[in-house]
């Protein structure tokens, strides 16, 4: 059995150009002979929705490596196509490819925002930070259709409850309404991320996400109206998109970012091959260089689960990384910080004709 690569022709518009074994399926469906189809599979595939009706939307965080105590995603898989992405190994749960499956086949909780109400109204519930989304873009493609994510914002609103968002799609500006209130009140701090400033790149890499012009236009206008923002260089990879680090820091700041955050790439699981194809699809000249220099960034091996160094990285080449990040920050966003959550302004609103109930 082998793996349903397209080699006669390049998939524009996705990341992945192939869906990768499952390894949690004994069976899969391949099309190992093309040529003895009556119709030839769709390898791409229109995007399909599915419902998915968990039950809980808040996800306590676990690893020492992330700024945030829990998270919530109101979708499994993502548009977007980024190729990179850590998130797709988490679609091979479902009976799902983390290859094209990942980026067409898109899990949509519609029962989010009740759940997350539910979860608020709990005594047991403190107020604490929750990053929306912590795995895949809570504004990608899909919620322009379904809306969840602004329906989550306004129960957060209500409640008053701090949140992180992170993106990379400018729909985040549809919302711009509960952003201000939030903001109003610190409970809401923006992060856009910006991998290349090269178009050309930016297509390949994350072939279905507004361009980098576009997101440095978001910061601009949530900075514009008292949201705060900064800008996520990630991942950063060695040979490919390391170098753009300081443009991209003095842009953001130039657009009033107040802050950056970085990670090195690193490949676990199903991602490594997918990217590996990528790579031999769009950059074959410079396919093991960047591959070595990946895993050199990560003890000789391209995946890395270690806390504490699995996002950075180690070595020669993640110190030079690192320290380039860090030089830049300094030089561009000096005396600027993100201001402090406030958990106290948390209340459950009323309920079924209830006074309301202050935290």
């Amino acid at each position: 059995m082998q793996d349903d690569r397209n080699t006669d022709s390049y998939l524009k518009g996705r990341g992945s150009q192939f869906n990768p074994k499952n390894k949690f399926l004994k069976q899969e469906l391949v099309a190992e002979h093309i040529e003895g189809l009556d119709e030839a599979m769709d390898l791409s595939g229109s995007t399909t929705y599915y419902t998915e009706f968990p039950k809980k939307i808040i996800n306590k965080v676990d690893s020492p490596d992330i700024p945030s105590d829990f998270s919530m995603n109101p979708y499994q898989g993502c548009e977007h196509g980024c190729v990179y992405c850590y998130a797709r190994n988490t679609h091979p749960y479902w009976g799902l490819s983390a290859g094209l499956d990942f980026e067409s086949k898109i899990l949509v909780k519609p029962e989010a925002p009740a759940l997350l109400e539910k979860e608020f109204r709990k005594k047991s519930w403190k107020p604490a930070a929750i990053m929306l989304s912590g795995n895949t873009d809570c504004y990608q493609p899909a919620e322009r259709k379904f809306k969840i994510t602004r329906q989550m914002l306004e129960v957060l609103l209500r409640f008053r409850n701090p949140v992180g968002i992170i993106s990379k799609n400018q729909l985040i500006l549809r919302d711009l309404d509960i952003l201000q209130e939030l903001a109003k009140l610190n409970l809401v701090s923006v992060m856009i991320s910006i991998t290349s400033l090269d178009e050309s790149l930016r297509q390949k890499l994350e072939p279905r996400t507004a361009t980098a012009a576009n997101r440095l236009k978001v910061i601009e206008t949530l900075s514009a109206n008292g949201i705060p923002a900064g800008v996520m260089t990630a991942p950063l990879i060695p040979g490919l998109n390391s170098h753009e680090v300081p443009a991209i820091i003095q842009k953001a700041a130039d657009a009033g970012a107040l802050g950056a955050g970085m990670t090195i790439l690193r490949l676990n699981d199903a991602v490594a091959d997918i990217f590996a194809d990528w790579l031999e699809k769009n950059f074959p000249d410079r396919k093991e260089k960047v591959l070595n220099q990946v895993a050199e960034c990560h003890g000789g091996k391209v995946n890395d689960s270690r806390f504490g160094t699995r996002m950075r990285g180690e070595g020669k080449i993640a110190e030079g990384i690192v320290q380039l990040f860090k030089n830049s920050k300094n030089r561009f966003l000096a005396g600027r910080k993100f201001p402090e959550y406030d958990f106290t302004a948390f209340r459950r609103p009323p309920e079924n004709g209830q006074l309301a109930i202050d935290f």
